[in-house]
């Protein structure tokens, strides 16, 4: 399921709820570490950001748009903080 709401999209998939972001790279000013293939996302590359939708943010990852997409076919891996 996909709800738009603004600049934020929810999604519901296997692994639960979560509200999604999509940040464009004129926006991307910082590197990341993706959780769901543990490489950099470079300053410049557009990546979503992902968090539960209930809770403080703290939970807040940046992930790189085709490793979110293909989190669900990925073997379980600890999150990195």
């Amino acid at each position: 399921m996909l709800r738009i709401t603004g600049g934020q999209r929810r999604e519901t998939g296997p692994d639960g709820e979560y509200v999604i972001r999509s940040i464009p790279g004129a926006a991307a000013t910082k590197t990341y570490r993706c959780p769901g293939c543990a490489q950099e996302i470079p300053t410049g590359m557009a990546h979503v950001v992902a968090w539960r939708p209930y809770g403080d943010g703290e939970d807040r990852r940046h992930w790189h748009s085709s490793c979110w997409e293909r989190r669900s076919r990925r073997s379980p891996r600890a999150p990195r903080h």
